[in-house]
């Protein structure tokens, strides 16, 4: 690289910086070096083809003040004095052109059209716009006006000739100023915009800190990922259920390769069925469980899944939150081995007491042991069908043996036998039927459901009220629905009403004697007709069971 060549690229980048970002001493300087270096161009030319001109006292002068100029730029500590002392260098500027003009005018004409680089230098710096709009003007002026009346020697017409340059200068002036003060505004709006800027990137700054270690501290894995599955955050919980998920032998494994298994822990669930292909297909899903690892490690994990959507509802990605739920499985699973074992106990003595009790009956015994021996019976009966209900639920099974049966008959019936407990709380029980409905359905099964919601219905109306049974065909199906003026529930609890063992946290603070075990049964025993139970219930005002089957 030529030494010309290696000058313009050193050049190149020192300017590639914004002027602003430069130092005070080094800014003064490259506002003095357009007029220096146009002075040694002109001192070339002059050397060149006006050598005569070099001895001119005035002309080395000019040449000699510029030099000095240029040396003042870096030499003053500007830092140090006051902001705008730097604008004495183009009024210094204008002394030695017209100095420069007087010692070179002979040979080489135009010099004094130097005085346009202090006019701009002047103008542009944004300080004292209206003083410098008068410099502009009458510092070329004086470059000219201050010879010829130090001569003495000119007319009017000298003078006038000689306005050309301070009007071309100060319309350079003007035009700068104006560029000058549009671009300071700019300039200002900018910062302004800046600042904004940066406070909000600090907010947004603060934000994401608070956010991260709030997403670390939370004892739940959550993991965002865009539309196209790349991980786009995931916090130290997630962090330790992926390394629980990972195989022992493969560093960085894809979604197929890790040991995501279903409810029976043993067999691996498929790609497009795991809870982060299903969230990055752009489902949304809640409390969908499985085992993630392998071995005394494995980890029950309840995922949920929200999609993300962009300003036009496109899919931009999903959030899926991974909560461990191991020792809630395992205590579900430990009460129903619980309640099995228990129930198998209860069932052999059950059923030997039903089995002597059959054969006292058989021996013809007196009326009033008869009478006692039948209450034996009848509750060992219902003891054994509640021990096997229990069961039943437990396993998701319950038989039923539908036949034609009158379902009207048996509401009166159920009816009838709660009318004494209903008397003795003091609630006016009432059934309205059709005089016959049949139905193709299990009659002892639909007995128990009627038995199990009369009975709640009398049970939870402790202040007196009433209890209506009715009992219609809809569409097909048969409705039933057992109507309650009782203390009620709230929305929270209707929606657990149907969870085994549940009771109201309104009857949990009464006396109100109950396990939570009919409503599950008799829900199952619907189900296992093909029908549907649901609740209405409002706190305080009573509740409304209405059960429904094929007819």
């Amino acid at each position: 690289m030529t030494a010309p060549v290696a000058w313009a690229s050193g050049t190149l980048r020192f300017f590639r910086r914004p002027f602003h970002e430069y130092s005070l001493t080094q800014r003064v300087g490259l506002s003095q070096m357009p007029l220096f270096i146009t002075t040694l161009l002109t001192v070339f030319l002059v050397w060149a083809f006006f050598p005569g001109t070099m001895d001119n006292p005035l002309f080395a002068a000019f040449v000699i003040s510029q030099l000095a100029i240029m040396g003042l730029c870096y030499v003053v500590p500007w830092e140090r004095l006051p902001y705008t002392s730097f604008l004495a260098i183009p009024l210094l500027d204008f002394v030695s052109i017209g100095v420069g003009r007087q010692g070179g005018q002979e040979s080489l004409a135009g010099i004094s059209l130097l005085a346009v680089f202090p006019v701009i230098w002047l103008c542009a710096s944004g300080y004292h716009p209206r003083a410098a709009l008068w410099l502009s003007f009458l510092g070329p002026l004086a470059i000219i006006w201050v010879p010829l009346l130090l001569k003495g020697d000119f007319t009017p017409q000298d003078l006038a000739r000689s306005l050309l340059l301070p009007v071309i200068a100060l319309g350079i002036g003007a035009s700068v100023s104006v560029l000058t003060l549009s671009m300071m505004r700019q300039q200002e709006e900018l910062e302004e915009k800046d600042a904004q800027l940066q406070a909000n990137l600090r907010t947004s700054q603060r934000q994401e800190a608070l956010l991260n270690a709030v997403l670390e501290t939370v004892h739940l894995g959550v993991l965002a990922v865009d539309a196209d599955g790349h991980d786009v955050l995931m916090n130290r919980k997630q962090r330790a259920n992926h390394e629980l998920a990972r195989p022992k032998d493969i560093a960085d494994p894809n979604e197929s390769q890790l040991l995501v298994f279903g409810a029976d822990r043993k067999t691996l669930v498929p790609v497009e069925e795991r809870p982060v292909r299903r969230a990055v297909l752009g489902e949304t899903f809640t409390d969908y469980l499985v085992w993630l690892g392998s071995g005394s490690d494995q980890r029950a994990v309840v995922t949920t899944a929200r999609a993300m959507k962009d300003d036009d509802g496109a899919f931009a990605g999903s959030v899926v939150a991974f909560s461990d739920v191991t020792d809630l499985v395992n205590a579900l699973t430990a009460k129903d081995e619980f309640v099995a074992s228990v129930s198998h106990e209860f069932r052999t003595p059950l059923t030997s007491i039903l089995g002597y009790v059959e054969l006292l009956l058989a021996d013809e015994p007196a009326k009033a042991q008869r009478e006692m021996l039948e209450v034996i019976r009848r509750n060992s009966e219902r003891l054994l069908t509640l021990v096997s209900d229990l069961l039943s639920s437990r396993n998701g099974q319950l038989i039923v043996t539908p036949e034609a049966v009158n379902v009207a008959e048996l509401v009166r019936s159920s009816v009838s036998s709660a009318t004494p407990r209903a008397a003795a709380a003091g609630v006016v029980l009432q059934a309205q039927t059709p005089e016959r409905l049949e139905a193709h359905v299990d009659g002892a099964r639909i007995s128990q459901v009627l038995d199990n919601l009369v009975s709640n219905a009398i049970k939870y109306s402790p202040d007196g009220g009433s209890v209506l049974v009715s009992l219609e065909q809809e569409d097909g199906h048969l409705a039933c629905r057992i109507t309650d003026t009782g203390m009620g529930m709230s929305p929270e609890d209707a929606s657990e009403v149907f969870a085994k063992f549940f009771r109201s946290s309104t009857v949990r603070r009464t006396a109100i004697p109950g396990v939570g075990l009919g409503l599950p049964i008799s829900k199952a025993i619907i189900e296992a007709h093909g029908g549907t139970i649901g609740v209405d219930s409002t706190l305080g005002e009573g509740t409304t069971f209405t059960f429904r089957v094929p007819v």
